[in-house]
């Protein structure tokens, strides 16, 4: 018997993971515990491993996208022999081993968590219709939010009663149909191996209803691309246009009629100049990392306030020792360990700084979980050092270490990126020498740090040059005051002007 693999949950947070890569092929034996596939969150990389031994049918492809408990593949019991030539196999999809008979059960299918943030979705299309007999997983209908389309499948065999019609929106949770399930299916017609699809009365006028008409998903993307439908063959139910039909489609297809070429006017460049394109879908991180920094520029009253470091003190102070501290400790002296000492300190004197909103409270954390930016080959990640308050010098480097190299590698877990309070971002390491960071929600405030540049500036009345980094503190004016925010950061300049308050604690 064929075990279905689905996607695993994988924390709280991820409704959906995207297909990283495929470490077995399709009709590939494998076994129990073996790791067959990688998947990728908009958070963390996982390993699948095989629930049984047996014959891998993969029914999910690299790079799709498929909500937690989607079915991605099958692993066939047995070595993956092949079978008898004496085995009964049906001719067709539709043809079933024995008569449809009901089970008296009835199965409800309703709105399906899609998103955080959606609330209600619109029935598009129905591919089915009343009374229709439906398999399990078979598509029945599609689904539109304000933010995309989604494919319905059957969630068992029977026989398809409507409940929402079509252009009706339903919250989530709201019930869509009623599948009256049966064991086995509709009596048929043996069909044979050369029976024509037009010898069917159903498929003449399932293909007469919907043949090259896109789904709304398969016509947004061939508005974007410029490609009509008549240019387009469609593989799903009654020759519709599906959205793989229309990802697949080339923008350079001709179309059914040719047509004189229009006149066109010289182009503005003659020779010369590559104008090629490229398109590339966005990974599963980048689109969360897109919808939660336009969430926090709508949702926060987030403002920015600067100031000015001299580093001489640091610079010299980490010159002198950095030698005997790499040697002592095997992790360099970098700046990152001053700043979060000096942070930690400031957070302690202004804790409005370290809190966050839940709904209609403020919560005052008397820890200090400091996030750190990284940015790595897949976008940006924000792993944390906990309890940073109350670790050395040489743990906080450790740590910056140990973090940055497991983001760089996509082996972060999702307990190692939640629950900061408070975050650094270092644009000056890519040479930034000023920006306004966005808040990294539930926290209040960010720092950003910037490159550090020589300059002239006035000390007793004189012009003397050093080496200046600019600060930025963005905050939440809704838990962060102005007062507040300003008296923190000149309180994180005191500190690092004077690197040995950080070592006494004053």
């Amino acid at each position: 018997m064929a075990q279905q693999v689905k996607v695993p949950a994988v924390g709280e947070s991820i409704t959906e993971v995207t297909i990283a890569n495929w470490l077995k092929k399709d009709g590939d034996t494998v076994k129990m515990d073996e790791i067959i596939a990688e998947l990728e969150s908009d958070k963390a990389n996982f390993e699948l491993p095989a629930p049984q031994a047996g014959t891998l049918k993969i029914t999910k492809q690299k790079g799709e996208v498929v909500p937690i408990g989607a079915v991605i593949c099958e692993i066939a019991d047995g070595v993956g022999s092949a079978p008898s030539s004496t085995e009964t196999k049906p001719t067709s999809p539709d043809v079933f081993p024995k008569p449809m008979q009901t089970t008296g059960a009835i199965k409800e299918m309703k709105v399906p968590a899609v998103g955080e943030s959606i609330t209600e979705v619109t029935i598009s299309t129905w591919m089915k219709k009343e009374g229709d007999f439906v398999k399990l997983d078979e598509i029945i209908a599609e689904v539109e939010s304000d933010k995309a389309t989604f494919e319905l499948p059957a969630e068992a065999n029977g026989i398809l009663h409507i409940v929402a019609k079509e252009k009706t929106a339903l919250p989530i949770g709201g019930l869509i149909c009623k599948i009256e399930v049966t064991e086995g299916g509709p009596a048929t017609s043996s069909p044979t191996a050369t029976q024509a699809p037009t010898q069917s009365p159903l498929a003449t006028s399932t293909i007469s209803y919907a043949a090259g008409t896109p789904s709304p998903a398969a016509a947004k993307i061939l508005d974007e691309k410029g490609i009509s439908s008549g240019q387009v063959a469609g593989t799903g139910i009654g020759g519709r246009i599906t959205k793989e039909d229309a990802v697949k489609a080339q923008a350079g297809a001709p179309p059914k009629e040719s047509k004189a070429a229009p006149t066109l006017a010289p182009p503005v460049i003659t020779s010369g100049g590559s104008r090629n394109e490229r398109r590339e879908k966005m990974t599963s991180l980048r689109k969360t990392i897109a919808r939660r920094l336009v969430a926090v520029k709508n949702e926060t009253a987030m403002l920015t306030t600067f100031n000015e470091v001299d580093m001489k003190p640091v610079m010299e102070l980490r010159g002198r020792y950095k030698d005997q501290f790499k040697e002592k400790y095997g992790v360099g002296l970098g700046f990152m360990s001053f700043f979060t000492k000096a942070i930690c300190i400031a957070l302690k004197d202004f804790p409005a700084v370290n809190a966050s909103i839940d709904k209609d409270e403020i919560v005052y954390h008397d820890y200090c979980d400091v996030s750190i930016a990284v940015s790595t080959p897949r976008g940006l990640v924000v792993p944390v050092i906990r309890n940073a308050e109350s670790l050395t010098f040489a743990q906080i480097e450790s740590e910056v270490v140990r973090l940055a190299g497991k983001g760089r590698d996509g082996k972060l877990s999702i307990e190692e990126m939640t629950g900061g309070t408070f975050s650094i971002t270092n644009g000056g390491v890519f040479g930034s020498m000023l920006s306004t960071p966005i808040i990294n929600p539930p926290q209040a405030a960010i720092l950003g740090m910037h490159n550090i540049v020589e300059r002239a500036i006035v000390q007793k009345g004189e012009v003397v040059v050093r080496p200046i980094m600019y600060v930025a503190l963005s905050y939440d004016h809704r838990v962060i005051d102005g007062r507040e925010s300003v008296s923190f950061l000149v309180r994180v300049k005191e500190l690092l002007e004077d690197p040995g308050r950080l070592i006494l604690g004053v």
